[in-house]
């Protein structure tokens, strides 16, 4: 199961001070592609995908399933944020044999550094919260991904792993929880 699970979609989107996290629309589908075709973003994520393929692959409509917003910042978008709950049977779970929700987001390089990050994932937080009251949320990081793992204390998550996985860069990563 992803998403939100019983929560009715697509809700109205969720305002802070800056920002508008709506569900995606077709104007969003450039900056899909941005997002996933951009060496900055790849960086910590496996690297950036092939552009042409991309346009390929990505629909007129992209990113548009429960739990996922694109976050808005004067009529454009420049990432997306998911508090996605996760079926208990995939690796890595907070508590093993029981489902759990982790908190993803991207932001295009030029959003970066401005503190988008934590007004959208702040609010990404209270919407699931809200929804799903007491449910857990991990947020998984590679260690090297400073950001991130700022990102991480100020929404108020606390280490609870760290794992080195087999992988070419042979970065550790760690799991937080709030």
């Amino acid at each position: 199961m992803t998403g939100l699970g019983p929560v009715a979609w697509p809700p109205a989107p969720t305002e802070t001070g800056r920002l508008v996290l709506p569900e995606s629309e077709a104007r969003d589908r450039a900056a899909f592609i941005e997002l996933f075709a951009s060496p900055e973003v790849g960086t910590h994520l496996g690297g950036p995908r092939p552009r042409d393929a991309l346009e390929r692959a990505v629909p007129e409509v992209p990113g548009r399933r429960p739990g996922l917003f694109v976050i808005d910042l004067d009529g454009a978008m420049i990432g997306t944020v998911a508090p996605d709950r996760r079926d208990a049977e995939r690796p890595g779970h907070l508590r093993p044999g029981a489902g759990g929700a982790e908190l993803g987001h991207m932001f295009l390089p030029e959003a970066c550094g401005r503190g988008y990050a934590v007004e959208a994932c702040a609010a990404a937080l209270d919407r699931f919260a809200d929804a799903l009251p007491g449910e857990p949320v991990v947020l998984r990081t590679q260690t090297a991904n400073a950001r991130s793992m700022r990102l991480a204390a100020r929404l108020g998550f606390t280490e609870v792993e760290r794992w080195s996985p087999v992988t070419p860069s042979g970065r550790a990563g760690r799991r937080t929880r709030r």
